[in-house]
């Protein structure tokens, strides 16, 4: 996370804007919306219409870019204000790499800081639809993809996610439970096609299969295996 970033689930519910907007009209408080008006002047591929998850440091970068141009509580706020909205916390969520000042891509998002966007994006929007359509399943599933896009077992994932939250728990022993049956279940058709000797297409085609997938199964092996 960047220096004036906290965990997601911490982070107090906003009201974002309904569509992509550029920062200028982006609701903000009076003292920090100019601040907010000249990061996305500066920087567009960060702070413009879209946003890009910003590389840890990066208040230290802006300060050094522009030594003369920022009051550095002024930017600290700014920057907590921007890391705190939905629209920034959804491209969290979706596991996109950090980025530097120069728009590149400079290291991974780290697997509890996907977590926590998740699971702060879907509380808001929850809150936002009262009640009138339940999102937990959609957010279970996208707790497993996660996962499975982490590398880690479930085990190790859960250690590291886990908090007090008992609601947020729940929905993480729930994708637990799918991960761990879909890599069971990825197991056995791999050693199922191991030992039936035939070609992709014939296994694919004996177990009702598109023969993308059985490929996708046999370019990597379950991560998510039970430990």
């Amino acid at each position: 996370m960047t220096d004036t970033e906290t965990p997601a689930a911490a982070t107090p519910a906003e009201a974002p804007a309904a569509a992509p907007q550029p920062a200028a009209k982006r609701s903000a408080k009076p003292d920090v919306f100019p601040v907010l008006e000249k990061l996305a002047a500066l920087y567009p591929r960060l702070f413009g219409a879209e946003f890009l998850p910003l590389k840890r440091g990066i208040f230290q970068d802006l300060l050094d870019a522009h030594p003369d141009a920022f009051d550095r509580d002024l930017l600290k706020a700014a920057l907590s204000f921007h890391t705190r909205s939905t629209r920034y916390l959804t491209v969290v969520a979706a596991g996109q790499q950090r980025h530097d000042l120069q728009g590149q891509a400079v290291e991974a998002m780290a697997p509890e800081h996907v977590y926590h966007a998740l699971q702060e994006v879907f509380r808001r929007r929850q809150a936002r639809n009262n009640g009138k359509e339940d999102l937990r399943s959609k957010l279970v599933a996208r707790v497993v993809q996660a996962l499975e896009s982490s590398g880690l077992t479930p085990l190790a994932y859960a250690e590291l996610v886990r908090g007090r939250d008992e609601a947020a728990n729940a929905v993480l022993d729930e994708a637990l439970l799918e991960a761990e049956a879909r890599a069971a279940k990825s197991e056995a058709l791999l050693r199922a096609y191991e030992a039936s000797g035939k070609s992709v297409e014939e296994f694919a085609d004996m177990y009702g299969m598109d023969p993308r997938a059985v490929r996708r199964m046999l370019a990597r092996k379950p991560a998510t295996a039970s430990a």
